[in-house]
C-alpha cells in the first residue's frame, strides 16, 4: 500500500511548524473566469450539495455574502442532505442532475474519483495556492491531477456528560472496554429518575454509527479501523471482535438508549445537550454543534477513546485533505471555481477553525489562528496518539457490508466468530477480484507498525 498520504501529511505538519504567514486572498483570482454558463446580464445559478450538518449555519452565512457581493453575478444554492449524501448523490449523477459543487470526505473521494464525478482544478491553480494548500496523493490529489483542497481535519474523541459521571460517582472516562461496559451500566442507574442512559451511538446508519465509534477504537487498538490489515494487504475484521461484544452487551444490559436503532446522529446530539445521554463517540464538529446547534444543558468534555484492554498500540484517525469539488459534467465549471476559489479564502478558513468547525489543515491557517474559545474543544486537540492512516482499497462487496453485519449481531446475536469469517471472505474475494481487474494495488507491508503513526500533528 502506499505511504504517500502520510508522507505528505508529515510533510504538512512540518510546514505548519515553520510557516510565517499565508497565501493572498487574491489568489486564484486570475484563473478564467469568462464561461460562467449564463447569458450576458443573467444570474448564473449553481448549487453546492454537503452532508455537513454542524456547521450548516455559518456556511449559509458565508454563502449568503458570496451571493451578494460577487461581481460576476453568480447566485450559489444551498443543499444540505443527511445521511443519504451518498446515494442521492449517486442517483442525481445518473439522472445528469447532479451540483456543480460538492463536499467531498477522505471515505469517498477515492470512490468519486473512480466513478469519474469530478473535474481537475490544475487550470484553475495559481503557484500561490500551490504552496498553500498541500497536495496529498490519494486525498485529493490522483495520478498527478488535484481534484479538491485541504480545509479541516477531524480527530475522534468519547464525548461524556460530566454531570452524569460525577451523579454515578465515576472519576474519569473509560480507557477499556471492560471499563465502558461497565460505566455505561452505572450511568444508567444514576440516570433513571431522569430518564438518562448511558450510552449512543446514531445506529439508523450503522456505517455512520461505525465510523465514529468503532473505527477509533480499533486504530488506538493496532487495528486497521476499515478491517484492512496493512501488514498482511487482507481484510481481517477479528479486531472488531471484542469491540462489537462490548457495544452489544451494554444493549443487552440495558445502558443503551432505547430505540438507537432508529437514531441519527442530529437526534443523538439533542438528547445528549438535554443530558439524557452519558457518553457517545464522535468528530471534532462536536463543540461547534454544543455552542450553535444544540447549546448544551449540560457540562460536558471530550476524553480520548478507550481501547479494547488499555493499552495503545496504534493511532486514532486524522480525517481530512480535502473539501470541496467540481462536477466534471458540469457546464459551469469557471462560476463553480470563482464560488470554491471564494471558500478557500482566509477569512473563512480562519474563522472556520476559530469557531470551533474542524481543525485546519492548512499551514498558512495553522499558523496564525488561535484556538478555539469553545466549551469542549480542549478535548478535540491533536495529541501524540493522533494520526494518518494509508489508504485502505475500495472494493465492492457482494451481500452484506461489515457495518450491517456487526450491528445485526448486536440486535439479534448469533455466532460472531461465523459473522466475521464471513466477512473476511466475502471482502476479500472483492479484493482479489479488484486486484485481477487493475482497480486496486495491494501489496504486504511486514514492517507496517501503527504505533508509528502516532503524533503526526501533535504540537
Amino acid at each position: 500500500m502506499k505511504k504517500t498520504a502520510v508522507t505528505a501529511v508529515s510533510v504538512l505538519l512540518a510546514m505548519s511548524l515553520s510557516a510565517c504567514g499565508g497565501g493572498s486572498d487574491d489568489a486564484g483570482k486570475g484563473a478564467a473566469a469568462g464561461n460562467t454558463g449564463a447569458k450576458p446580464g443573467e444570474k448564473t445559478k449553481i448549487t453546492y450539495w454537503t452532508l455537513d450538518r454542524h456547521d450548516a449555519d455559518y456556511i449559509k452565512e458565508v454563502i449568503d455574502k458570496f451571493n451578494q457581493t460577487n461581481k460576476d453575478n453568480i447566485e450559489v444554492e444551498l443543499v444540505v442532505k443527511a445521511d443519504d449524501y451518498a446515494q442521492a448523490l449517486d442517483l442525481a449523477f445518473s439522472a445528469a442532475q447532479a451540483p456543480d459543487v460538492f463536499r467531498v470526505k477522505e471515505n469517498t473521494i477515492q470512490t468519486y474519483y473512480k466513478k469519474g464525478y469530478m473535474a481537475p482544478i490544475d487550470e484553475y491553480l495559481t503557484e500561490e495556492q500551490k504552496k498553500k494548500f498541500p497536495a496529498m496523493p490519494d486525498l485529493n490529489q490522483f495520478d498527478g491531477k488535484m481534484y479538491s483542497l485541504p480545509n479541516y481535519g477531524s480527530t475522534m474523541r468519547l464525548v461524556y456528560n460530566k454531570d452524569l459521571f460525577d451523579k454515578a460517582g465515576i472519576a474519569k472516562p473509560p480507557t477499556t472496554l471492560a471499563e465502558l461496559v461497565e460505566d455505561a451500566k452505572k450511568l444508567t442507574a444514576a440516570g433513571k429518575a431522569t430518564g438518562a442512559y448511558g450510552f449512543a451511538l446514531p445506529f439508523k446508519t450503522p456505517s455512520s454509527a461505525w465510523g465514529r465509534s468503532a473505527r477509533v477504537i480499533a486504530e488506538l487498538s493496532g487495528y486497521g479501523g476499515f478491517g484492512y490489515d496493512f501488514k498482511t494487504a487482507r481484510y481481517d475484521f477479528s479486531g472488531f471482535k471484542e469491540i462489537t461484544k462490548a457495544f452489544k452487551q451494554m444493549r443487552d444490559d440495558g445502558s443503551t438508549l432505547p430505540g438507537m436503532e432508529a437514531l441519527d446522529i442530529d437526534p443523538l446530539r439533542a438528547q445528549f445537550a438535554e443530558g439524557k445521554i452519558g457518553m457517545y463517540l464522535s468528530f471534532s464538529s462536536e463543540p461547534g454543534v454544543y455552542k450553535s446547534q444544540f447549546p448544551a444543558k449540560i457540562n460536558w468534555a471530550a476524553a480520548p477513546a478507550p481501547t479494547i484492554d488499555g493499552s495503545i498500540k496504534g493511532a486514532s484517525g486524522f480525517l481530512g485533505g480535502q473539501w470541496l469539488a467540481i462536477n466534471k459534467d458540469s457546464k459551469k465549471k469557471d462560476a463553480a471555481w470563482t464560488f470554491i476559489n471564494y471558500m478557500y479564502g482566509d477569512d473563512i478558513l480562519q474563522p472556520y477553525h476559530e469557531k470551533g468547525y474542524g481543525i485546519s489543515m492548512v499551514p498558512s491557517i495553522i499558523s496564525k489562528v488561535k484556538q478555539p474559545d469553545i466549551n469542549g474543544i480542549e478535548g478535540f486537540l491533536p495529541n501524540k496518539y493522533d494520526g494518518v492512516w494509508p489508504i485502505v482499497p475500495t472494493v465492492t462487496v457482494q451481500g452484506v457490508k461489515y457495518e450491517d453485519a456487526f450491528w445485526k449481531y448486536i440486535l439479534e446475536g448469533g455466532d460472531l466468530d461465523k459473522v466475521i469469517a464471513d466477512l473476511n471472505k466475502r471482502y476479500n474475494e472483492s479484493l482479489d477480484k479488484a486486484i485481477a481487474n487493475g482497480e486496486v494495488t495491494a501489496k504486504p507491508d511486514a514492517s507496517f507498525d501503527p504505533a508509528k503513526m502516532q503524533g503526526t500533528f501533535a504540537k
